[in-house]
């Protein structure tokens, strides 16, 4: 016998302990039998992976075109996803073009990349434009906790100039909240943990090594509520919830391992919590708290970067004890392309691991993946060069319904990236009818469903 709820639990339902406020993943309690079929419509999320420094871009094009199409051997590792993959090619982003200002091209590669407009040259007053994900942003506020989240793998110093002139802002996020209001992209993944879940935002060591005492799990002081919800709840939610709240104990307790080894070996340095020394375990960290704010409705909208622009990350790890940006002025040489490549590749291999987690986490009548669209990219075409476009670019994901994938759209060269992002926003339901430098809408994306 099915049992029929009368009230469906809240969809914003929060177990609040000391400090804390822990959201629940989408339950079949949230959606009783019998209600109509627009309450169990499913919420689509979007999110953006920034690749800095540009591509070896004959490396990263796929050959064929629409369905009949091979991946490149940058993007090969994605082949377990094609069939949610639109590969978009000859998009440009003209708008960060010098137009008369001279170098700076990382900066305005990256401070253009969600905006589409020629930003400000200055390194003490920014000007820009409201990025497509704060629009979009917008549009979900009212329904969620956080209207977005910024995440970076590099430090996320808003300050002083770090490009030929320009403002540090236009390289160390993608995000912007108005024209003269950068959002900073955050790469402390405790800070971010605690935004999301509450708790203390001191970074001080001392109140660090005490939390870590005293305070070994926001989940234990919400126990007694996680219980007493789970009593309620079916067996299916039951299996739901122990794998959300497994999913959430084991990135606080990475969280606490990389404060644990920072307190050890820099006792009297202020450094932030949390932040692994691993490049890698640093990067599946931000993508699991990213997979957790979407599996708990906190936030529908995420921008995530691998770096800065002008990053100069060495990747030992994978054989490239370079820094990334030098290695990137190859000039032709096949030994510095290929150490570029790898860097791509490697790249490429932690978000297919993120679309994995996203397939594997239940999301209403499907995954989270059948209901997010994540655009990755950059805002460099040709590394050496710095040109911007033909620009690097795919889809990810379902959208609930917007996307179509398995497709290889090529359009002319000098069409603006913002077409791209300003069909999605009409897709999101955000009528739009400009977006910086579009000219129009992908008729061939919105019939993809």
């Amino acid at each position: 016998m099915t049992f029929v709820m009368k009230k469906a639990l809240s969809r914003r339902t929060m177990l609040r302990g000391m400090g804390t406020a822990v959201a629940l993943p989408l339950l079949d309690a949230m959606i009783p039998a019998l209600a109509p079929a627009a309450a169990s419509k499913p919420v689509r999320r979007f999110g953006v992976a920034y690749h800095p420094n540009g591509v070896i871009y004959d490396q990263w094009l796929p050959s064929g075109q629409g369905s009949n199409f091979e991946l490149s051997p940058t993007l090969k590792g994605l082949e377990p996803f094609k069939d949610k993959l639109v590969v978009v090619t000859g998009l440009f982003s003209d708008q960060a073009e010098a137009l008369g200002d001279g170098g700076g091209d990382h900066s305005r590669a990256c401070g253009s990349y969600l905006t589409g407009v020629h930003v400000k040259k200055s390194d003490s007053i920014v000007g820009n434009a409201i990025s497509m994900d704060q629009i979009l942003a917008k549009k979900f506020e009212s329904e969620t906790q956080l209207s977005s989240l910024q995440m970076t793998v590099d430090d996320n110093s808003l300050l002083g100039s770090c490009d030929l002139g320009y403002s540090c802002a236009y390289s160390s996020t993608l995000s912007w909240l108005t024209p003269t209001l950068p959002l900073m992209a955050e790469n402390n993944p405790r800070v971010l943990f605690e935004r999301m879940f509450g708790a203390s935002d001191s970074t001080d060591s001392k109140v660090r090594a005490a939390r870590l005492d005293q305070d070994k799990s926001l989940l234990d002081s919400v126990s007694d509520r996680v219980n007493q919800l789970q009593r309620q709840l079916s067996a299916a939610d039951n299996r739901k919830m122990d794998d959300y709240l497994a999913s959430l104990r084991d990135v606080e307790r990475r969280i606490q391992k990389a404060e644990e080894q920072s307190s050890k070996q820099l006792p009297d340095v202020a450094q932030p919590a949390g932040i692994p020394e691993n490049f890698e375990d640093h990067v599946r960290l931000l993508y699991d708290l990213q997979l957790l704010a979407f599996q708990s409705d906190l936030t529908r909208v995420t921008t995530f970067m691998y770096g800065r622009e002008q990053t100069g990350r060495p990747y030992p790890q994978i054989g490239v004890p370079e820094p990334h940006h030098p290695v990137t002025h190859h000039q032709g040489d096949p030994a510095k392309m290929d150490k570029c490549c790898k860097i791509q590749r490697y790249h490429i291999m932690l978000f297919t691991e993120y679309l994995e987690k996203l397939r594997k986490t239940p999301d209403g009548d499907g995954s989270l993946l059948d209901h997010v669209v994540l655009l990755f990219g950059s805002g460099i075409s040709n590394s050496d060069r710095h040109t911007h476009g033909p620009l690097p670019a795919f889809l990810a994901g379902g959208g609930a319904g917007i996307l179509k994938g398995g497709r290889h759209l090529i359009y002319p060269e000098h069409t603006p990236l913002t077409n791209l992002q300003l069909t999605l926003l009409n897709r999101f339901g955000v009528p739009s009818e400009k977006l910086g430098d579009s000219n129009g809408q992908f008729k061939e994306l919105s019939d993809l469903a």
